[in-house]
């Protein structure tokens, strides 16, 4: 057991989870990295997902719970970041949970090279199976940098278990304050990718890579059911125009070409889902998306033919 005095904030964000959050507090609370507090942010549940966070509460003085009209994931999260008083901070989705060593291994990882952000793999599951996220390209052990940090959260086929998701990573918080970084309450998808780069920019951090798979991504078939991606399109498009936008105007400008690349892979993805739904305005409104950052597209995948020949046939549809 890790008896250091650092305090590790974890925020999670709740909401109609009923099902699935006494699994994400049970890997929380059992963690065997003990100096934690866990922060529950209710947003506006309409089953008992609230009550359940209560009911822990009552159990484990390190849980607070905050009940708030519903607002979205970044308003749950920003709650979070607004009364955290840890020394590290973590994420997880509700519906999601944590091997028990991961704080742990994160923390001590971080310890070890003194950085102010550690990066773990992790599961994708499913109600059938679990999968390990592997990279394709290595990412090499030691310390790394602003460039490495970012391109690994970018160039998302190659660097699969890194990417920019804020749950598989510890923060110094020192770090996220001085930056003064929060997630856009107008973004519901797509924010954790904004807010990391918007982090990593701003503090110009170093960091280290864990490869061992500690976090579980639970791929829920209610949730995929219940999304609609085209109605969501325009918030993954906005957060990725505003990474974009943010590294033309860093000194890390060559990297946004990774965030342009999958801004049209995205588009793509639109694209299909509307010539399956035989929805021609849909459609043409992708097309113009692809069109936006083609020739990026095209020149970063040169040793994917497959992929060129797949956006080509999209573009001449009609």
């Amino acid at each position: 057991m890790n008896c250091s005095t650092d305090k590790i904030s974890i925020i999670v964000p709740v909401y109609n989870v009923e099902p699935y959050i006494r699994r994400c507090l049970d890997s929380i609370i059992n963690q065997t990295y003990k100096n934690l507090e866990i922060l529950l942010i209710n947003d506006g549940s309409t089953d008992n997902s609230g009550m359940i966070c209560d009911e822990y509460a009552e159990k484990d003085n390190r849980i607070k719970v905050f009940h708030k009209s519903n607002g979205g994931l970044s308003s749950a999260l920003n709650v979070g970041l607004r009364n955290l008083s840890g020394d590290y901070l973590g994420f997880i989705d509700s519906d999601d949970w944590a091997e028990e060593d991961m704080f742990e291994v994160l923390y001590n990882s971080a310890k070890q090279y003194n950085v102010p952000l550690s990066v773990a793999t992790y599961f994708t599951n499913t109600d059938l199976d679990e999968s390990i996220v592997i990279n394709r390209d290595t990412i090499p052990d030691g310390v790394l940098s602003t460039r490495d940090i970012l391109l690994y959260s970018l160039k998302r086929d190659s660097y699969t278990g890194f990417c920019g998701y804020v749950w598989n990573k510890l923060y110094s918080v020192d770090m996220v304050k001085d930056s003064n970084v929060y997630f856009d309450d107008n973004i519901r998808y797509g924010m954790d990718a904004l807010f990391f780069t918007n982090l990593a920019i701003k503090s110009d951090f170093t960091g280290v890579f864990t490869n061992m798979p500690l976090y579980h991504y639970n791929i829920r078939e209610s949730s995929m059911t219940n999304y609609n991606p085209i109605e969501n399109s325009g918030f993954v498009f906005a957060a990725y125009i505003s990474v974009i936008q943010l590294l033309d105007e860093s000194k890390y400008n060559d990297i946004s070409k990774w965030a342009k690349r999958f801004y049209c892979y995205y588009a793509s993805v639109y694209a299909e889902i509307a010539i399956k739904n035989n929805d021609c305005k849909i459609l043409a409104e992708m097309q113009d998306e692809i069109k936006r950052y083609l020739n990026v597209y095209i020149s970063t995948n040169k040793e994917f033919p497959d992929r060129l020949e797949r956006i080509n046939s999209i573009l001449k549809l009609k």
